[in-house]
């Protein structure tokens, strides 16, 4: 138990590359809700394209 806290405090204690992990960490979030939203939203557009596509080919 004693080795597991000694880790711990050595990898707290540690802030080279922090930076870097928290960017990182950023990037992965940002990302992670552009692919959440395309694919919630990507089927709504698909509908709305395609709902004025249809409205274009009736009027001409």
């Amino acid at each position: 138990m004693d080795l597991i806290i000694s880790r711990l405090r050595q990898l707290t204690g540690n802030d080279e590359g922090q930076d870097l992990l928290e960017y990182a960490l950023l990037i992965a979030l940002i990302a992670l809700v552009a692919v959440a939203a395309v694919a919630f939203a990507g089927s709504q557009v698909n509908i709305i394209f395609k709902n004025i596509g249809n409205q274009l080919a009736a009027v001409v």
